[in-house]
């Protein structure tokens, strides 16, 4: 595999971009704050990492990086480094353990001082009401396989918003819907660990209607800059075989145009939906209307690109196997290769092909590196390197009349990331997981160098 370039210093410089564009970072709640304190009650992901084979080690977000008890110091690092914004997100089980009913008001007080403190600070509050995190009495009743949860859902934004709404530049209902629904209900790879046709498909489809359900909630009351972030890959076939190009199309079709289509046209795309249809909750064209009601701007988180193969088969019955090749470009810690093109490309289809003149955020970007502190440093230039191509490729597409507003760098610190557990680092910020002791990277000295470039 090609090494990762390195790199001291970004070329581009702040004034590259308009004064009024916003540069932030992004975290999530359930990856930093501790569920084993505050009221907070347990969640999909805390019966996923106890059980055998789902999260390295057996970690678990219980404690995480203790931002519940050190937010302070965290707002302060961000408040140095020169962003103007934070995306962060509430968790579902902190506000209401049960997931509706009684509210545990400790938990939305943490939110409340949190909020506070940024704006204290000088940062824009930029909120996510769902980041994965589906309390476990809803999941005991389906999930996201249940229509009344996306009632529960609406329910729950709108006690969220009640409380903070006043004070935040942005909300957002869901982060990644096909993380939620994909990557959980049929990869079985995220909570709730499902691999099932049925539940992708019913999960596919319910979030968006939970997604609209709130979003008339939040209108209702007043609340403005609403929008929902949607996570993509650049998808290509990997060789010129028929059965190659079309689960390739199938691929993109499910990752990248399934959301968009519903959210902005009212319509699946007619290659998915061949294969889900007949899973789909009954009467489900009638949800479509509420789903593609008017957003005020859509974040988009990329990462890398796909290159997919598969298999020819004898009787083509159901979904096509769709692999995921490696090429030769270099890679990060998560495996992913670093195609900053895909996002060049990604920004100007979305705006031509659904989004138009609609404000476009970078809402997540990053790497995950091998990090390690020597002698009180951490010099992840890779990392420097790997956000000034994209960020060259984000001015391009402003130039190119694409309408992007923000760009949110994940991740400020290092977390629990997920099924893999606290190994995959892509923080600004290096984290000590026996101590908590937090020590800014070499990426966060250059970045906070660049923001200070005009």
């Amino acid at each position: 595999m090609p090494a990762l370039p390195r790199q001291l210093h970004f070329t581009v410089k702040r004034s590259d971009f308009s004064e009024d564009f916003t540069f932030g970072t992004s975290t999530s709640a359930y990856q930093i704050e501790g569920s084993a304190f505050g009221g907070c009650g347990p969640c999909h992901w805390d019966s996923f990492a106890a059980t055998p084979g789902n999260v390295v080690r057996f970690e678990n977000g219980s404690k995480a990086c203790d931002h519940y008890h050190r937010w302070e110091g965290d707002l302060d690092l961000m408040q140095q480094l020169g962003v103007s914004a934070y995306r962060f997100s509430t968790s579902w089980a902190r506000i209401l353990p049960e997931g509706r009913g009684q509210v545990n008001e400790e938990g939305l007080d943490f939110y409340d001082k949190l909020v506070d403190g940024m704006l204290e600070r000088g940062l824009q509050p930029n909120l996510t009401l769902y980041h994965w995190e589906l309390p476990n009495a809803l999941s005991d009743i389906g999930g996201w396989r249940n229509r009344d949860v996306t009632d529960l859902f609406a329910d729950y934004a709108e006690i969220v918003v009640k409380r903070l709404g006043d004070r935040l530049s942005s909300v957002v209902t869901f982060n990644e819907p096909w993380c939620v629904t994909w990557y959980s209900h049929f990869h079985g790879a995220h909570a709730p660990g499902l691999r099932d046709i049925r539940a992708v498909s019913r999960a596919a489809h319910l979030v968006p209607v939970a997604h609209g359900k709130a979003l008339a909630a939040l209108r209702a009351l007043g609340q403005k800059d609403l929008g929902i972030v949607l996570n993509f890959e650049h998808v290509s076939p990997f060789d010129e075989s028929p059965a190659s190009k079309i689960a390739a199309k199938l691929t993109e079709g499910i990752y990248n145009r399934w959301f968009l289509g519903g959210l902005f046209k009212g319509t699946y795309p007619e290659d998915v939906l061949a294969y889900l249809e007949p899973h789909l909750p009954e009467g489900w064209q009638q949800d479509m209307e509420a789903i593609k009601a008017p957003l005020d701007w859509l974040g988009i988180n990329y990462y890398t690109r796909n290159l997919v193969s598969a298999e020819e088969t004898e009787d083509g019955a159901g979904l096509p196997e769709m692999i995921g090749n490696k090429g030769p470009l270099p890679r990060t810690e998560m495996d992913w290769e670093v195609y900053p093109e895909g996002l060049g490309y990604l920004l100007n289809w979305i705006k031509d092909t659904y989004t138009g003149a609609l404000p476009l955020a970078i809402t997540e970007n990053g790497m995950a590196n091998k990090d390690k502190l020597v002698n009180g440093a951490v010099d992840d230039q890779e990392r420097i390197a790997f956000l000034d191509a994209h960020f060259k490729q984000a001015l391009g597409a402003i130039e190119n009349g694409v309408p992007l507003k923000a760009y949110f760098v994940w991740s400020l610190m290092d977390n629990f990331e997920w099924a893999l557990g606290y190994d995959k680092r892509f923080g600004l910020v290096h984290v000590d997981f026996d101590s908590y002791k937090r020590t800014p990277k070499a990426s966060y000295h250059a970045l906070k160098a660049m923001l200070k470039q005009g």
